[in-house]
């Protein structure tokens, strides 16, 4: 047969579909990170790890109408492959332009396409900023899952931007027991939208509160996740302190971090994915952490300068399949590195996919019945 049909998703049937069901998506994310460290993908790239490609713009205008750079002004493609029970396709395209604030749009509108692996033909274009927000916001679930005290009751949030709301609700689907939760930020109406949020959101949690700085955010807490934006150089990343920290502390780190030495020599080191900050790294120039300020890519220069053995950079897939020991006892620090990965969204926008097709969800558009160049 040589008819195409596929689904079109658009947010409200994303919705629907179940791509705001974090306890779902953490698990979805808990099945990718093993099939990540089994080596069952593909993604972009000669040795199949790249982000994707990117459109970089001129500083000043070369031509009539081309965009020049700026804050998040860019295009980029994310394909990739995923095997186990998805064996499906797919590429996420982006646009992103920090001024769509100012219109009320969010900094990025992202679309989604989901492919047959086979035939290449389209499975269904969907609509893609609430597909990553949540898969991004599941990977630090999948972290707390098996590297948080089970007991954890405190939450620590550095930076109540968007990244944080959903990692609060992948920490809030895997523990469950989670009564505080302490915000620290840059922006006073930041801090008030995502309290606000929150308290809407977890009813059951029975202090929400704005505290100082980030060094409140870190003390006592359980669980603490980094999402600060900053500019490249170790000098302007948020810097966490050995004395902040508790025993038995799940750091998460979806941006950029600093940490002091000593708290490196005690704490345990674990990324979502480490062939991923292996690859970042090979791009840049020695040491990478000071362009790229993702606490993996710290990691990557540890073990090339000697500081570090590769055995004590660890990955999630690993602790996920029981190739490595998860927490061993309640006062193991752990220090977990978020990077974000096009797989993620191939595992997610399947499984949501699959749902809509189950229940009827999305509209049935038409490539063709018989291809005019086949």
């Amino acid at each position: 047969m040589t008819k195409i049909d596929f689904l079109y998703l658009s947010e409200p049937d994303m919705i629907r579909a179940g791509v705001t069901n974090m306890a779902d998506c953490v698990d979805t994310m808990s099945d990718l990170l093993a099939l990540f460290a089994k080596g069952d993908y593909r993604m972009a790239g000669t040795e199949n790890n790249s982000h994707g490609a990117q459109l970089f713009f001129p500083d000043e205008q070369t031509f009539p109408g081309m965009p020049v750079n700026g804050p998040d002004r860019r295009f980029m493609a994310m394909p990739a492959y995923l095997g186990g029970d998805y064996q499906t396709a797919g590429c996420k395209w982006y646009g992103s332009n920090v001024e769509n604030k100012q219109h009320g749009l969010p900094r990025s509108i992202l679309m989604f396409t989901l492919n047959d692996k086979d035939t290449g033909a389209p499975l269904a274009i969907m609509s893609a900023n609430l597909l990553s927000a949540y898969r991004t916001g599941a990977i630090p679930g999948v972290g707390a899952r098996y590297l948080a005290r089970e007991d954890a009751k405190v939450v620590g949030i550095v930076g109540p931007g968007p990244m944080n709301r959903t990692s609060l609700e992948a920490f809030m689907a895997v523990r469950p027991g989670i009564d505080t939760v302490k915000v620290s930020g840059r922006g006073q109406s930041g801090i008030d939208a995502f309290i606000t949020w929150a308290k809407e959101k977890f009813p059951q949690i029975t202090t929400i509160e704005q505290v100082a700085g980030m060094e409140d955010a870190v003390r006592g807490s359980d669980i603490v996740s980094i999402a600060v934006p900053s500019p490249s150089g170790s000098e302007n990343y948020p810097r966490v302190k050995d004395e902040w920290v508790k025993p038995g502390a799940f750091i998460c780190c979806s941006a950029h971090l600093a940490v002091d030495e000593s708290l490196v020599l005690r704490s345990r080191h674990v990324a979502d994915a480490r062939r991923i900050y292996q690859a970042w790294a090979e791009e840049l120039p020695t040491p990478a952490h000071e362009i790229v300020g993702i606490w993996g890519i710290h990691l990557v220069d540890r073990v090339r300068d000697g500081r570090m053995s590769p055995e004590q950079f660890e990955d999630i897939g690993e602790v996920i399949q029981g190739l490595t020991p998860g927490r061993t006892n309640d006062d193991e620090i752990f220090i977990y590195s978020v990077g974000g990965m096009p797989v993620e969204d191939v595992a997610w926008a399947t499984k949501v996919y699959r749902n809509a097709v189950r229940d009827g969800i999305g509209t049935k558009l038409n490539l063709w019945e018989t291809p005019a160049l086949a």
